[in-house]
């Protein structure tokens, strides 16, 4: 369209120029050898822009059939990179699509059309059709040659690693995953991989700059990041604890400030704090995160940030913890066993009953029979408490990868992932969800025996004894009749032994004769 506007206004122009100079008529006159030719402007105006079109006209066709051989040329070199590279997309698709015939044919059509060194995406489809061919040593071969082209290098890196996984050899996978995270930090694939490698090696400097570097070119978003880092810092805290204290408190203190509901990071920096007597400041701190996410380890480390506080002082710091967060198990819970450490036995059983009816599960029920053993002594309640745990739901632990861990870890032991393992509640145990599942045995009672009975047949006896009244014998005539298929299991409950707890001292044989000798007994 400019173009177009372009010609109209230099056509426009000229016009306006013709125009002009018929309006001022005037004569040309040249001298050449001797001779005098005269001629008007107008005559003389347009044969020079005859002229000046006519040597225009001829330069181009000169021009044209001087570069009429290399513009053949350049035409079936462009049709036949043209025809290259459709069917270098066509390999591609098919390649995709999990075609390897056609994927390889059409590699070979563009490879003789297209030269491989003009196009790395030959290499690409070579090394696509020999996996689909199943031919994995080409595959790596194709893919180590590429490591020479700085273009491809990448391409053969990500290749490679994808065989390393496919084989299961993760040292080799971190290994290409590492090269390619220094060439470009960039790559998802190569960070993750590299800062698994990393974690695992405790190298936690060395993941920590991966993150930074991550974050700097915004392949990740910034709260990612600072998730990240404060589990890295959280990890470094821990490691560094015993052997250099000061940084592992700024480590602490810095994956605190990162994320301060992160429970694992607020331990930290709350023992960091704690270690040099700020028990304000490491007491603010667990109080965040209980907010947050109510932790048994942050409950006794604030109920016990003071070593020499009493017993009731530490039931106070307690119910100061329940306040933050009320109607939660493990505030109950916190509460309960200060409670029964100050030996107020009362307020310890009522807490860990509003917390076994909030969230029954088997920490409450053991609890219960903590206070139980230390209130009463009574053995039998104990145990029933205890058999309640046994069958209770599972406490919350730090589950990572189906890897259930009573202290958290920064990454999973099963796939390295970093910041995999959560507080929640593990699977339920088999056995318990059998007794749930069971349907309930149907026991048949003694008056169906006596009614399946034909009629006129004796009545079966049912007698009392005593100690003083001597057993009496059952004449032949009136024993019992055999019994209905099922039934004699019920006849002879009383001869099995009870199955007993693990920790069931069971009943002492002379009170249990004493008590056989007034039971009632089928005859």
């Amino acid at each position: 369209m400019i173009r177009i506007l372009f010609y109209l206004a230099v056509i426009f122009v000229l016009g306006l120029g013709f125009a002009w100079l018929a309006d001022r008529p005037g004569d040309m006159v040249v001298t050449f050898s001797g001779y005098q030719y005269k001629v008007s402007l107008m005559v003389a105006a347009v044969a020079v822009t005859a002229i000046v079109a006519a040597t225009m006209l001829t330069w181009w066709l000169t021009k044209a059939v001087w570069n009429s051989p290399f513009t053949i040329a350049r035409h079936f070199r462009a049709r036949r990179r043209d025809r290259g590279y459709q069917a270098l997309s066509t390999g591609m698709i098919a390649a995709g699509a999990g075609d390897a015939v056609l994927a390889r044919n059409k590699n070979k059509e563009a490879a003789k059309l297209i030269n491989s060194d003009q196009e790395p995406l030959i290499h690409l489809l070579d090394a696509q059709a020999s996996l689909l061919e199943g031919d994995h040593d080409g595959a790596r071969q194709k893919f180590e040659a590429m490591l020479d082209d700085p273009e491809m290098r990448l391409l053969g890196l990500r290749g490679l690693y994808l065989e390393a996984e496919r084989l299961g050899d993760r040292a080799a996978a971190r290994h290409y995953a590492g090269r390619a995270a220094g060439l470009a930090p960039q790559l998802g694939w190569a960070a993750d991989s590299t800062l698994e490698e990393k974690s695992e090696r405790g190298d936690w400097d060395g993941a920590l700059a991966l993150i930074d570097a991550q974050k700097s070119t915004r392949q990740i978003e910034r709260d990612v990041a600072n998730n990240k880092r404060s589990v890295l810092l959280t990890a470094k805290a821990l490691s560094l604890f015993e052997s250099d204290f000061n940084a592992a408190r700024t480590a602490a203190l810095e994956a605190n400030r990162l994320r301060p509901e992160f429970g694992p990071a607020a331990l930290a920096a709350a023992k960091a704090l704690l270690r040099q007597n700020d028990v304000r400041k490491g007491s603010k701190v667990l109080e965040t995160a209980w907010k947050a996410e109510p932790l048994p380890d942050i409950a006794e480390l604030y109920v016990h940030c003071r070593p020499g506080d009493a017993v009731l002082d530490r039931l106070a710091r307690a119910k100061k913890l329940q306040s933050l967060k009320q109607n939660h198990p493990e505030s109950s819970l916190a509460v309960a066993r200060a409670a029964l450490e100050a030996q107020d036995y009362k307020l310890a059983r009522s807490e860990a009953e509003a917390a076994a009816r909030m969230q029954p599960r088997e920490g409450a029920y053991l609890l219960l029979a903590d206070i139980e053993e230390a209130q009463s002594g009574d053995q039998g309640k104990v145990r029933q408490w205890l058999s309640r745990a046994v069958r209770a739901p599972r406490d919350p632990a730090w589950v990572a990868d189906g890897v259930i861990s009573e202290r958290w870890a920064p990454f999973s032991p099963v796939t390295g992932r970093l910041d995999a393992f959560e507080w929640k509640a593990p699977e339920e145990r088999l056995g318990h969800l059998i007794e749930q599942d069971e349907e309930p045995v149907e026991r048949v009672s003694i008056p169906s025996i006596a009614a399946a009975q034909p009629a006129g047949d004796d009545i079966v006896d049912v007698i009392v004894e005593s100690d003083a009244e001597p057993e009496k014998a059952v004449e032949p005539s009136k024993a019992v009749p055999p019994a209905p298929d099922g039934i004699e299991a019920l006849v002879d409950d009383d001869k099995a032994e009870p199955i007993r707890l693990p920790d069931d001292p069971g009943v002492d044989p002379e009170v249990e004769r004493e008590n056989a000798q007034k039971r009632f007994r089928l005859f």
